[in-house]
């Protein structure tokens, strides 16, 4: 499953609890939906995205959402998902932890393992979902934000929810560039908090979770440079490269495909930067570290299914 690069907007009115179960999995990820009121079933379900975040916000009666090991296998691993409680109360359970959300809250939950949303009462939830590669931090440090009232970790939430929440009903009247710039806005300040409550969590973190910190930084710092490979980030580390490689063998993947889609991302978000429109194709992905633009060219459609000079256009 993959997210459009550029999602319409759309609105979405069910009257039955099976077409808010289909609803809710073409939306989001597979999932399953239940409920014990008698009561008819009515929910409304609002989405629009850009460059690959989208907002949806949930309008829905009482329910249990569970993402199930057999609901994982039918896909939509892969994916972070921040909540954003509007209205009503719920239960977020993933990873042994449980949060009681109220209106205001932000949680962060991960669509490759279990996790469970009970709502008691009618609710409206806003949901920002995107991939899991747009964040900044290895996955040994975001696991251990799952289920947390992000508000509780840190101020800078209190100051984020309004934006998000002000943001996602702006979406549907924008024009696709300016609704990019807002979803990649609203992306950037997910991850301002996140290294926020990262940088005073209490929790001492293991060796091989702070020297993986240590290197994603060293990365992002150094996308722009021809020279970034493994041996150059292993030298700056003091570590062999068959520690590198198994460092990020035990977060399934590898140094070069992070420093692949660091870069993308950098350059995608160029390319749908207004700022940047002086800048040729070929210039950007030389910023970015990409010496051949034909390329740059050939790898970014493979991850995004459309050119640059395409996304540009739009």
């Amino acid at each position: 499953m993959q997210l459009p690069l550029d999602m319409a907007p759309s609105v979405t009115r069910v009257d039955s609890l099976d077409s808010f179960r289909a609803a809710v999995s073409s939306s989001f990820v597979p999932l399953q939906v239940d409920t014990d009121s008698d009561a008819p079933f009515h929910a409304t379900l609002s989405a629009a995205g850009a460059d690959g975040v989208v907002f949806t916000e949930v309008n829905a009666r009482p329910q249990l959402v569970r993402r199930t090991e057999q609901t994982i296998a039918d896909g939509g691993s892969g994916f972070y998902k921040v909540s954003l409680l509007l209205s009503g109360t719920g239960i977020l359970i993933q990873d042994g932890r449980e949060i009681v959300m109220q209106p205001g809250d932000l949680s962060f939950y991960d669509t490759s393992r279990p996790y469970s949303l009970l709502f008691n009462e009618q609710f409206r939830n806003l949901i920002m979902m995107f991939p899991k590669d747009r964040l900044e931090f290895p996955t040994a440090l975001t696991d251990a934000l799952t289920a947390v009232s992000l508000r509780e970790q840190h101020d800078l939430a209190k100051a984020i929810a309004p934006f998000i929440a002000q943001a996602s009903p702006q979406l549907p009247q924008l024009p696709a560039v300016a609704r990019t710039k807002l979803a990649h806005t609203s992306l950037e300040l997910i991850n301002t908090m996140l290294s926020a409550i990262l940088d005073v969590e209490q929790t001492p973190r293991g060796p091989h979770e702070v020297l993986l910190q240590k290197i994603y930084a060293y990365i992002n710092a150094n996308l722009g440079s021809s020279e970034l490979s493994p041996g150059s980030i292993a030298a700056a580390h003091y570590i062999s490269i068959r520690h590198l490689h198994a460092l990020f063998a035990e977060h399934d993947t590898t140094v070069s495909t992070v420093v692949k889609q660091r870069r993308l991302e950098h350059a995608r978000a160029d390319l749908t930067d207004p700022a940047q429109r002086g800048r040729t194709v070929a210039a950007i992905a030389t910023r970015w570290g990409f010496v051949d633009a034909a390329h740059f060219s050939r790898v970014f459609k493979q991850s995004y299914g459309i050119s640059p000079s395409e996304l540009r256009a739009l």
